[in-house]
């Protein structure tokens, strides 16, 4: 009974943390930009609003517009079951693996972009062709940068990939595990909107790609997609800090290594939103026709990773 309250509690942390960590990105870029910026807890405040507010729908939306934000929200937080936030192993190990957590956020990018091209707007229908050819391109490569670690696992299983890396700490500083950690980065900033493929902060036609897909929603419906992408912002740190530098994680499900672990995982947190708020302070958005070309590094990044797993067994 004891893991599975762990469990649901390792969820609810990740609803309660993922939209204070958009906002400390945000607030990092302003700061790093001479700006003083709105303070960390202000997509809080964004969403108590929206999900206050009315909703508003185009005369041609049709059910799939009305569901997709539950789809999305729902798969999101399925995503956050499988991922080892705070201890392994968990009893929902079992059900999920690597393939599972691909195909539900997969399921998600497919019905946002159905409900982009649903009521017939033609800034819904160039950001839903845009999303998918980014989720076409990087979907493989998640895939695939797991899998590396997967080699050495022995397993598709990400508790166990966990369990194996803090079992032999020096796979850690692999060739194949660095090659894959590089690729996931890529696929991280892909996935989740991020400079150089999108800017979140813009709504300018030559630029939207995941912006252009939500336009047309409002109130509630745009509260769980906001909020499904700031989860999907924090699995995807929790990947990379934790099934890369795995230390921290709990392996038992006592008070004091509990609180080792969600200590230890609001620093990588912490430490990835400073990285990822310095690099887009630096970099500019890709031209659209020249973001294949980074995913593409990407991919071959993490068919090295596998290729150098395979060669060091």
């Amino acid at each position: 009974m004891m893991v599975y309250l762990l469990e649901a509690g390792q969820v609810l942390l990740a609803l309660g943390l993922a939209p204070g960590l958009v906002g400390l990105i945000r607030w990092m870029k302003a700061r790093l930009q001479n700006r003083r910026g709105a303070p960390v807890w202000q997509p809080y405040r964004d969403l108590r609003k929206l999900f206050h507010k009315e909703v508003v729908l185009s005369e041609n939306a049709s059910w799939i517009f009305r569901a997709a934000p539950f789809v999305v929200f729902a798969s999101t937080v399925a995503v956050s079951f499988l991922v080892p936030l705070l201890a392994v192993p968990l009893p929902l190990d079992g059900v999920g693996d690597l393939l599972v957590v691909v195909y539900l956020l997969l399921l998600g990018a497919f019905f946002l972009g159905l409900a982009g091209l649903d009521p017939g707007s033609a800034f819904g229908g160039m950001g839903s062709s845009r999303e998918m050819t980014v989720a076409a391109l990087a979907e493989p490569t998640l895939a695939l940068a797991i899998f590396a670690l997967a080699l050495g696992a022995g397993s598709t299983n990400l508790g166990q990939i966990v369990g194996r890396t803090m079992a032999d700490p020096l796979a850690a500083v692999s060739p194949g595990h660095l090659l894959a950690f590089a690729a996931l980065f890529i696929v991280m900033l892909a996935e989740t909107g991020r400079l150089p493929v999108d800017n979140p902060a813009t709504h300018l036609e030559l630029t939207m790609i995941h912006e252009a897909m939500v336009l047309e929603y409002s109130g509630r419906y745009l509260a769980l997609i906001e909020w499904a992408a700031a989860l999907k912002l924090l699995i995807f740190f929790t990947l990379l800090g934790n099934l890369f530098i795995p230390w921290g994680v709990a392996t038992t499900p006592n008070p004091t290594a509990l609180a080792i672990a969600v200590g230890t995982l609001l620093a990588k947190l912490g430490i990835l939103a400073a990285v990822v708020a310095l690099f887009e302070t630096r970099v500019a958005k890709l031209r659209l026709f020249r973001v294949p070309e980074l995913l593409s590094v990407s991919f071959v990044l993490a068919l090295l990773a596998v290729t150098s797993s395979f060669l060091l067994r």
